[in-house]
């Protein structure tokens, strides 16, 4: 043992009876050709003895990396689904041999633009860029000098790879539920012009089109997403009421849908007697604490996350290239 009392590489050759060289072959993944297994294993048994472990920051100089790679994100401490995307991530990271250093700007460009100065200065090996919503963002400044992937979000220059939700298939998914259960008088209620609401919209026209079935424009409300805005549409909830019972429908899940549930109550409309809602998103696992049991289509945040981390790593160990711009990967 050295004196700072933490074992070095050579600490385990002396342990070992090989050479300060065979030690390092083996940490740096030099070993097959150079040594003998038998070797390989004395070395890593004598290494196990002292609790060694290689030098992260000497091993990152050699390799010109440091196993570190960046996530700025613009609202990761305010969004329920963050965690799942973050969490994605950071397992996937870890797969890799890669721990993930995570920076929010709370919505801020000025500090995202710092933030991956920041990263940058730090020597990250990549960095990802992630939004709470599917949106189109501003590219942070300087993303563009290292390997980098955005995540729930697309650039607006087109300039950067993309991990995405499969919004329209979603869509689709959602829509199929309802004429499996006999439902033929169709509302869809929620959402603005933004990217997700716009292809979910066409999801559910394509699932609803395939069945002969069509959606009155006014049976389109656009709300928001909010519990607030679910609120709004007492008319969607009264257009759609069924002269009889129909088949047991499903509870609302997203942040606006528990607002129909609540207009639907107020008409005297009976979910689900003679109403169905399916929900959208899965916010904070809602479903599970509303009654009765609900239907949802779930958002894949945390696949989101996973699917971003590896396209970064892909690119990170390609020879030192930079990625080539390219298009969004959707996530079913």
């Amino acid at each position: 043992m050295t004196g700072s009392g933490r074992p070095t590489s050579r600490d385990v050759a002396r342990l070992a009876g090989v050479s300060h060289t065979a030690v390092s072959f083996v940490f740096n993944g030099r070993a097959a050709g150079n040594l003998s297994p038998a070797t390989q294993e004395r070395i890593r048994q004598a290494a196990a003895q002292p609790g060694y472990r290689p030098d992260p920051v000497a091993r990152g100089l050699r390799r010109s990396r440091t196993a570190v790679i960046g996530l700025v994100t613009d609202e990761i401490a305010s969004s329920p689904f963050a965690g799942r995307l973050l969490r994605g991530a950071m397992g996937t990271a870890w797969a890799g041999e890669h721990l993930v250093l995570t920076v929010d700007s709370g919505g801020d460009p000025a500090k995202e633009d710092a933030a991956v100065a920041e990263l940058l200065d730090r020597r990250v090996d990549g960095i990802i860029y992630a939004a709470m919503s599917l949106r189109s963002v501003r590219v942070p400044e300087g993303l563009h000098r290292t390997h980098s992937v955005l995540a729930n979000c697309l650039p607006e220059d087109g300039s950067l790879p993309a991990v995405i939700p499969a919004e329209r298939a979603g869509g689709r998914s959602a829509a199929r539920l309802l004429p499996e259960q006999g439902h033929r008088r169709l509302a869809i209620v929620g959402g603005n012009d933004d990217i997700a609401s716009v292809e979910r919209l066409r999801g559910f026209r394509d699932a609803l089109r395939a069945e002969g079935i069509t959606v009155p424009r006014d049976w389109v409300v656009r709300t928001g997403g909010e519990i607030s805005g679910g609120h709004e549409a007492p008319r969607a909830c009264s257009t759609a009421r069924r002269p009889r019972p129909g088949p047991p429908g499903s509870s609302p899940t997203t942040t606006g849908s528990p607002g129909v549930l609540h207009a639907a109550t107020r008409l005297g409309i009976a979910v689900p007697g003679d109403l169905s809602v399916v929900g959208y998103d899965d916010q904070e696992h809602m479903a599970a604490h509303l009654a009765p049991p609900p239907t949802t289509v779930a958002l894949p945040h945390r696949a989101t996350g996973e699917a971003a981390t590896r396209l970064l790593l892909d690119s990170i160990g390609t020879a030192g290239h930079r990625p080539q711009p390219c298009g969004a990967w959707p996530v079913p």
